[in-house]
């Protein structure tokens, strides 16, 4: 039996005392909240603070979980080839706690937004979604399955 083969990540929601959200400006995605694949061996919250390290040079402090995504589609990557397998996100509320904004080679540009704007900001379907769930969240975690390819489409969501 072959293993399976899925991409785990995780999404820092980040928000200040102020209201406003943490978004970076990736060079394929556009503006998105900060987050990315755990690496072998790395736990979920290890690998969300370090990929919000990376991505925008905040240090963060995971707060609770907000959601848990399934992207369903399988699809080519960027460069046209490789097939991206099934993704399992979990996306977590996280207050910032030191660092400076900064780029990195994942980032062209990094900000604060006020979070009633940042919708505005967001072009892909997907990362609007997860963010309208942050925005509505009533201390219950959203699960969703979607896929993005060829279009987005939800499959399934549900309060647990």
């Amino acid at each position: 039996m072959a293993m399976p083969t899925h991409i785990v990540a995780c999404g820092g929601l980040v928000e200040d005392g102020e209201g406003n959200l943490l978004i970076v400006k990736t060079h394929h995605g556009g503006w998105v909240f900060p987050g990315g694949q755990v690496e072998v061996g790395e736990n979920l919250m290890d690998g969300l603070i370090r990929e919000v390290k990376e991505e925008s040079g905040i240090d963060v402090e995971v707060s609770h979980l907000i959601g848990v995504y399934t992207n369903s589609a399988i699809y080519k990557w960027y460069d046209g080839v490789t097939d991206v397998p099934t993704k399992v996100m979990f996306d977590f509320a996280c207050k910032p706690i030191g660092g400076e904004l900064s780029t990195s080679d994942e980032t062209t540009d990094c900000r604060w937004v006020p979070k009633e704007e940042v919708i505005e900001y967001i072009k892909q379907p997907a990362i609007r979604a997860r963010i309208e769930e942050y925005l509505k969240f009533d201390g219950k975690v959203e699960y969703q399955e979607y896929v993005t390819h060829p279009e987005f489409d939800v499959k399934l969501s549900r309060k647990v």
